[in-house]
């Protein structure tokens, strides 16, 4: 059954004038690109072929139910859905293309999460305002940035759809829409009208080649190639990316207080998780750590080596100071940056080379009275000498260009590039314990069944003891060799400066993290990491806090981290765990209680945040994310991971990434000097109050209802997402049970495919009914929220932006195909559908609008923009699931099973926020 007295989302367009929505370059931008995409595929599949798409969009844009567009589609035959499938993926990647572009270069800035277009609050204007609100502002603002803190981690991207050899291709379509806008594409000047042909030449090639190449890996990518696609975004794009950064910080600085940032300052730096993360990836070894390791200082020396032979073209001057001809040791040297520009190429060369030799196991020499470098302050020193000298001749116009990049560069990226963490879970530690235990004590009960007192006071003997525990002639099992190795890695000279903080997730207890600082001490060589407990589920939260006063109370431990501790929020498993409203008010009241443990034993907090790319996973706008957390816990410093595909849309351009970077020093800055007030208490009550009943309406569903399982399995295309060469790791944890088996992206990935975007509403409906029954004023009071609490806000806008996108009619389709009528899961599907269409109904009131999106006019038409090229694949999908129900995989034509992986990471583009 498809009822049809639902407001179907397509009737959604607003009689606005819709030209002035979007810029006029934006629209040019994705007609060029469509059209070439139109003459590539007809010179490929010919005329006939592209009238079938032609004829397919219009359906799709009908405003009627899709009837013509479903029975179109059914009638196909068998060969065209590939090349259809294909077409409408490679027009949404194209469209993205010239957003992103847009989104790098436009004044107003609109994209999915942004609902102004003013690209949130410029670093200035937070300036400005801690100007008019504070006495001594100058000097706040310079200690602040100087102490300032912002570490973004990037994670490896398990929804990233898109190749890295597609990506480069990409890049260069953008570089070639960039070209054509700078240049008058009218002017009758020869070299100009040369210069635009030629451009509109290459980028039709472009498309071409990515037209004829597959848009799928043919494996799975290995960790090694996801470090390496992280290391390519800081090559193409964070290198350049910091300089512009500092410079337009360093230029705001000077306006304001006189002085450039510090030399040895960084607001912003840059970890990883390629490579070092093992958690449910056994992938992940410690010889596969060691091998990233040595790719990032090799791509390091690369980059090194490109900057300082510039300065050595550039630094021609003869005026030096006596610092500088000491270091030289030449009294007359003409040219005497040139002389030590030299010195550090050779060393920086033999560097790269000798690193290079390492990853291909070959034998090096390293040439006589060659230092390798180890450590940034070899590059460092050197080139601080020559930035004073420089200065003290008065050559402050050349201190501060290109020499200057490279010393920001330095302070940000080191010699390793990024800071690599390691994650493991935390009953690899107990089992790796047990055994090693059983060896030593071999009477004693299993280390796994003491009680956590026992464990506690073993842990911190053998901590306090000047004994080694674990022999190493002793030969364990593989699994716990490989925890062993991993710690290791810590003490080896050369991965001092290479690694970041040691991740312990599924932590549930202050032996957890004990466990880690005793492998540590064993192992590591004297060297100690950061060590954060990751609390992700919803359980977790609420007991963290719990945990890190226990943790804190422990005065051994205390000298052991130097009164500094870094906690892990993890936000996408307890919205799965608990649903999306109960997860976040969760999250809040840890981050709050974990800030009044630190400061009641005098300890400073970092939080770190494992926010996703979608609602369902702590996505969001970064400003409102910084924003809402509690007032307090960003004190200037902050770890946020950058996942997957948010990566190349928030820094896989020069341009995007300044942007980010910006946003993010300008939202920790305001966080920290111009914090919002405490939330009110009867606002604390309304949202326990809230969370409670979600939690129950999604718990009653999603984990008690038996159909539900069956049904997720039977509706979404999970079972094809799992065959995607997506990411390194495996999508399930085990391979039977239900939903806490699934990785928390998989789950969010597939809901959206169907357009139910389930996780990021579903409880929500209840929580606001059961509230406005029992409240006659609750209208008003949740306005007032959303009014004045950051908070809210954020989470009201972020559930409008979803509703914006989940659409029940395309949803009612999938069901019509796949499921029985009348059964038991068709009846739950309709349930679910009728929920949605309720949910929006509550928020339209809350929000006082007619319509999903009206005060944001123009992000409501950037959706409506991509939805005739979705729903193709949607109803492609949709078919295409019918006719292989009940086949296994090996019997699906591999051209079939490539339609279906295309038409998911088609709808995965359209709809942005995938995973």
């Amino acid at each position: 059954g498809h009822d049809n007295n639902y407001p179907s989302s397509k009737s959604s367009s607003n009689s606005t004038n819709e030209n002035n929505l979007v810029d006029e370059s934006l629209r040019v931008n994705i007609r060029l690109l469509g059209d070439s995409l139109g003459r590539t595929i007809t010179r490929d599949l010919g005329e006939d072929f592209l009238e079938k798409i032609e004829t397919i969009r219009e359906y799709a844009k009908r405003r009627d139910d899709g009837t013509e567009l479903h029975d179109y589609l059914r009638n196909l035959p068998e060969k065209y859905l590939l090349p259809v499938a294909r077409a409408f993926n490679q027009f949404l990647q194209l469209a993205n293309i010239a957003e992103q572009h847009h989104r790098a270069h436009s004044k107003r800035r609109v994209d999915d999460y942004n609902r102004s277009g003013a690209g949130g609050v410029s670093l200035r204007h937070v300036f400005k305002r801690v100007e008019s609100e504070k006495n001594n502002a100058k000097d706040l603002l310079f200690e602040t940035l100087s102490k300032m803190r912002i570490e973004l981690v990037l994670t490896a991207h398990p929804t990233e759809t898109i190749r890295r050899t597609l990506i480069k291709k990409y890049d260069l379509i953008e570089e070639c829409l960039g070209l054509l806008e700078m240049l008058n594409t009218e002017s009758d000047e020869k070299f100009i009208s040369r210069r635009v042909q030629r451009t509109r030449e290459r980028l039709e090639e472009l498309i071409c080649q990515s037209w004829h190449t597959n848009e799928f890996r043919h494996e799975k990518p290995s960790p090694i190639d996801e470090a390496k696609w992280g290391f390519a975004v800081v090559e193409t794009s964070l290198w350049e990316a910091l300089a512009i950064f500092s410079r337009d910080l360093d230029q705001l600085l000077l306006e304001t207080t006189g002085k450039r940032l510090p030399l040895h300052a960084s607001p912003i730096r840059f970890a990883s998780w390629m490579g070092g993360d093992r958690d449910g990836n056994p992938n992940v070894t410690a010889a596969v750590t060691r091998e990233v390791l040595l790719l990032g200082r090799w791509q390091a020396a690369e980059l090194y080596l490109f900057d300082l032979e510039k300065l050595k073209d550039e630094l021609s001057m003869t005026k030096a100071s006596d610092e500088l001809l000491d270091l030289i040791d030449d009294k007359n040297a003409k040219e005497p940056y040139r002389v030590l520009l030299k010195q550090l190429i050779h060393q920086t060369r033999t560097t790269r080379d000798w690193l290079k030799a390492q990853l291909d196991n070959q034998f090096f020499e390293i040439p006589p009275q060659t230092k390798l470098i180890h450590s940034k302050e070899q590059l460092q020193k050197p080139l601080e000498v020559c930035y004073r000298s420089l200065l003290e001749n008065k050559l402050d116009l050349i201190a501060n260009g290109n020499l200057l990049d490279t010393l920001r560069r330095l302070v940000c990226f080191g010699v390793t590039l990024t800071k690599l963490d390691l994650r493991q879970e935390s009953t690899r530690h107990t089992d790796a314990l047990n055994e090693i235990l059983s060896h030593i004590l071999p009477n004693e009960e299993k280390y796994s069944q003491w009680n956590e007192e026992k464990r506690q006071k073993f842990l911190l003997q053998e901590l306090a003891s000047k004994r080694p525990l674990i022999s190493h002639r002793q030969k364990w099992t593989t699994d716990t060799q490989e925890v062993l190795d991993t710690f290791e890695i810590i003490g080896r000279k050369d991965s001092e400066e290479a690694l970041g903080t040691y991740i312990i997730s599924m932590a549930g207890r202050p032996s957890d993290v004990l466990i880690v600082a005793l492998f540590m001490k064993e192992l590591a060589n004297g060297k100690t990491l950061p060590i954060a407990p990751l609390f992700e589920t919803l359980d977790d939260l609420d007991r963290s806090g719990n945990v890190i006063d226990r943790l804190l109370s422990i005065e051994a431990y205390r000298e052991l981290i130097n009164d500094k501790q870094e906690v892990m929020i993890g936000y996408s498993d307890s919205a799965k765990d608990a649903g999306q409203l109960a997860a976040a008010w969760a999250q809040y009241r840890a981050q709050e209680r974990l800030l009044e443990v630190c400061q009641k034993h005098g300890v400073e907090l970092t939080l770190f945040h494992g926010r996703g790319g979608t609602v369902a996973r702590g996505g969001g706008p970064a400003r409102s994310a910084i924003l809402s957390q509690p007032p307090g816990s960003v004190n200037n410093s902050i770890r946020v991971t950058e996942q997957g595909e948010m990566i190349r849309f928030k820094f896989g351009l020069p341009g995007l990434a300044v942007s980010s970077m910006k946003i993010y020093a300008s939202s920790v800055l305001e966080a920290t000097l111009l914090p919002m007030p405490k939330l009110k208490e009867t606002w604390r009550g309304e949202m326990n109050q809230l969370a409670n009943r979600a939690h129950q309406t999604y718990n009653s569903i999603v984990r008690e209802n038996p159909d539900f399982v069956p049904y997720f399995r039977r509706i979404t295309p999970l079972n094809a997402l799992s065959q995607l060469p997506l990411g390194s790791r495996p999508a399930k944890r085990r391979q039977d049970g239900g939903v806490e088996t699934l990785r928390a992206i998989p789950w969010i990935f597939a809901w959206t495919q169907i357009r139910l975007m389930l996780p990021a509403w579903l409880g929500t409906d209840d929580a606001f009914d059961e509230y406005f029954r029992t409240n006659p004023d609750g209208i008003e009071r949740l306005r007032e929220m959303s009014k004045s609490w950051p908070f809210f806000r954020m989470y009201m806008n972020m559930l409008e932006m979803v509703l914006a996108k989940a659409d029940a009619d395309i949803t009612a389709y999938y069901e019509q195909q796949l499921l029985e009528p009348n059964s038991s899961m068709q009846k739950l599907s309709e349930s679910l559908r009728q929920r949605l269409h309720h949910m929006r109904e509550l928020v339209l009131r809350i929000t006082d609008q007619k319509e999903i999106l009206e005060r944001a006019p123009q992000l409501a038409h950037i959706i409506s923009l991509r939805n005739p090229y979705i729903e193709p694949l949607h109803a492609l999908q949709a078919e295409l699931m019918q006719r292989n129900r009940d086949k296994q995989p090996d019997d699906i034509p591999a051209d079939i099973s490539r339609a279906m992986m295309t038409t998911m990471a088609g709808i995965a583009a359209g709809l942005r926020n995938t995973g």
